[in-house]
């Protein structure tokens, strides 16, 4: 079985393990999608798939509070400046709320356009595959579909549909255009984003298995989507409101009222949990890499807060006396960031103008705080960033102190302690999640390996043929566990599967491969991304779409496989239940 993006159906003839077909998939043809189609068997009727949960669906539901809150305060904020009559300050603080807007929505709305849009005279990604006989069979949403009778999948044809389904299907089509774009005019791409993974999370639980897998692998799509736009919506808006509106306090020399502390208690809550949330999306959507607990989500989150908060109260009380000195400031160190992140050869997107985008936001992100973007220890990346951090917030603090004459007045040195005590606590909260709730295990004690392949000789050197685990999210009957590290997938005094499963090593001399019988196979004809990217089928939308078409298309569960570098045979297999 095989899918083209662009609507364009081929199938190749069977290989050793099977019938094959193939599909361009990518940007630009970036990579090639083939899967295959194996006998029925027992794990082609699916195990215990992956399963949305109550902590999930609070997570979903507190991100959007913060995402209201920070939005809603600023609004506020902005209002109370006009009704003041301070044209400048509500002329910034409505800049800094509806620019970025404009941006994330911009975007948010031409990610809808390209999933939603369809080829010219094709409803949709073609898939093609053979059959128990070998005859090739195309299919397409409109004339046939994957059935399963019993335990065996077989092909059953699909009537053509009638000038009538025609027309409502077209109309339903036009009311889902107008009502996006109504959602993204509105500044509500991300609400609807969000409700959305929301929806698909519960449909999940409560579908069947092979639903429930096919809503969970789309909803981990929308997260990924909804914490990109999230983290590139709050450095291009709260960030800067939360400078602003500190410079303001001290440039008056006065203390914050209720409604501007809500708002910069709102914006620095936002940066912080956006960072959190970013981070667990990513880790839950790679199956090489362990989950991120919400108690090492929630020590993020607070680790970010703390060391956000000082550095912006820094920026605040150099910018609140020197202006222009802050300004060629904020540019040098994003320029030096910048060339740092592109100097550490990311691999982050599909293309090379994209990736140096990409790094220009990275660049903003370390002006304000530490976000990592290559794979590794980054035990002494963190080490050095945080020592420049501290030197540059000690030299801001003290250029402001002495433009008031070392003044020890009590308001002077309640600022100076408050910047102080808040990097301590940032830093203190740093080491909790290093040292006791980082995925790998326990700094200080007996650490898991950061990847999948544990018994690897290199450094994260895949063995052959090595199989991953199903996604994360999987049913808390099966002994794992988000909450808390797992060292090899498993916990102390409690009974589990087995997470990473190694096939023996290949015979001296060459047999006859028997056919698979767990299901069909996804291979991408790409290299698999390093964390802490994402996965090519995350950010490369035509590759998704043709994903999605095939594990939809598909009686039993897909796998993914990703092509393996370095070595003349394909030896390493990415395999995740979807």
């Amino acid at each position: 079985m095989a899918a083209k993006s662009d609507g364009a159906a081929a199938a190749a003839g069977p290989g050793p393990e099977g019938p094959a077909g193939t599909a361009r998939g990518g940007a630009g043809g970036h990579g090639e999608v083939t899967t295959e189609i194996a006998g029925p068997g027992p794990a082609a009727a699916g195990g215990p798939g992956p399963r949305y949960e109550l902590r999930d669906c609070c997570w979903v539901l507190c991100a959007l509070l913060v995402f209201f809150s920070d939005g809603a305060t600023d609004l506020w904020l902005a209002a109370s400046y006009y009704l003041q009559g301070k044209s400048t300050y509500f002329g910034l603080t409505l800049l800094f709320v509806l620019l970025p807007s404009l941006v994330v929505q911009l975007l948010s709305f031409r990610w809808f356009v390209y999933d939603y849009s369809e080829p010219a005279g094709t409803p949709g990604p073609a898939v093609s595959t053979k059959d128990s006989d070998g005859a090739a069979i195309s299919t397409k949403d409109s004339a046939v579909a994957f059935r399963t009778k019993e335990d065996s999948p077989e092909l059953v044809p699909r009537p053509a549909q009638s000038s009538a389904s025609t027309y409502r299907r077209r109309c339903c089509r036009l009311c889902v255009w107008l009502l996006q774009t109504l959602v993204h005019l509105l500044q509500l791409g991300q609400v609807w984003r969000y409700l959305r993974a929301l929806y698909l999370g519960l449909q999940s639980r409560w579908r069947g298995e092979r639903l429930r897998r096919h809503f969970y692998w789309r909803m981990l799509f929308e997260s990924a989507d909804v914490s990109m736009l999230r983290l590139l919506e709050t450095f291009l808006r709260s960030a800067p409101q939360l400078v602003l509106q500190l410079s303001l306090l001290v440039y008056h020399n006065r203390e914050p009222d209720l409604l501007t502390a809500l708002s910069i208690s709102a914006s620095l809550v936002s940066l912080a949990w956006t960072l959190a949330s970013y981070q667990k999306v990513l880790r839950d959507s790679r199956d090489d890499k362990r989950p991120l607990s919400y108690k090492g989500a929630v020590a993020q989150v607070l680790w970010h807060l703390f060391t956000i908060a000082a550095r912006t109260l820094a920026f605040a009380l150099f910018a609140s006396v020197y202006k222009l000195y802050f300004g060629i400031f904020i540019v040098a160190h994003w320029c030096i960031m910048t060339f740092w992140v592109i100097q550490g050869e990311t691999d982050f997107c599909m293309s090379k103008w994209e990736e140096i985008i990409y790094n220009m936001v990275v660049g903003i992100i370390y002006i304000f705080c530490w976000f990592n973007v290559k794979e590794g220890r980054s035990r002494r990346r963190v080490t050095l960033y945080y020592c420049i951090v501290l030197l540059e917030n000690a030299a801001l603090t003290g250029f402001w102190y002495s433009s008031r004459n070392f003044s020890p007045d009590f308001y002077s040195l309640i600022l100076v302690c408050v910047v102080a005590s808040s990097f301590a606590l940032g830093i203190f909260f740093m080491c909790v999640y290093y040292c006791l709730l980082h995925p790998n295990g326990p700094m200080l004690g007996p650490q898991a390996p950061g990847c999948i392949f544990p018994e690897a000789p290199g450094p994260c050197a895949p063995p052959t043929d090595a199989i991953t685990s199903p996604p994360r999210s999987l049913p808390r009957t099966t002994g794992t566990e988000r909450d808390g590290a797992s060292v090899g997938g498993e916990r102390a005094g409690t009974p589990t599967l087995p997470v990473f499963q190694v096939r023996p090593g290949l015979p001296p001399t060459p047999v006859a491969r028997p056919l698979r019988t767990e299901g069909p196979v996804i291979r991408i004809d790409l290299p698999r991304k390093k964390y802490p990217a994402w996965d090519a089928h995350f950010i490369d939308r035509r590759l998704r779409k043709t994903i999605l078409a095939l594990e939809y298309s598909s009686p039993a569960t897909p796998r993914l496989q990703y092509r393996s570098m370095g070595t003349s045979q394909e030896l390493l297999e990415y395999e995740t239940t979807v």
